[in-house]
C-alpha cells in the first residue's frame, strides 16, 4: 500500500472521528468551547494540561502552515484558519494538498517553491 493512500485513509478517518465527537458534544454541551477551554486551563489540571499541550500544537500547526506557504497573505490566512480548527482543519487541508502535488511527499511537507530548491 502507498504511504500516500496510507495518510489519506488517516486524515478522512480522523476528520470524520472528530467531526461525529465535536456534534455529540456541541448537541449535549452546547458551543461554548472557549470558557470551558480557560476554565480548565485555569484551573492547573490534567484537562488543562492537554489544552495548554493542544494549543501548543494548534499554534505549531498554524506556523507550519505559514511557512509552508512562504508567509504569503493567502498562507497566513490559512494558518489563522489552522490556528483554531485543530484536526477538523488540517485533515481537510492536508488530503486536499496531497491531491494537488499528486502525492509527492517532499512537495507537501516543504511546499512547492522549498521542495524544488
Amino acid at each position: 500500500v502507498h504511504l500516500m493512500t496510507v495518510l489519506r485513509i488517516y486524515l478522512i478517518a480522523a476528520f470524520l472521528a472528530v467531526a461525529v465527537y465535536t456534534v455529540l458534544v456541541v448537541g449535549k454541551h452546547g458551543w461554548d468551547l472557549v470558557s470551558v477551554f480557560l476554565q480548565d486551563l485555569n484551573a492547573i489540571n490534567w484537562s488543562g494540561q492537554f489544552n495548554l499541550d493542544f494549543l501548543a500544537y494548534l499554534w505549531l500547526s498554524a506556523l507550519w502552515v505559514a511557512w509552508r506557504h512562504e508567509f504569503t497573505p493567502a498562507g497566513i490566512g490559512l494558518a489563522l484558519l489552522a490556528s483554531i480548527g485543530g484536526m477538523l482543519y488540517l485533515a481537510i487541508y492536508l488530503l486536499v494538498v496531497s491531491f494537488r502535488v499528486d502525492g509527492d511527499l517532499k512537495i507537501l511537507l516543504l511546499g512547492p517553491g522549498r521542495a524544488k530548491a
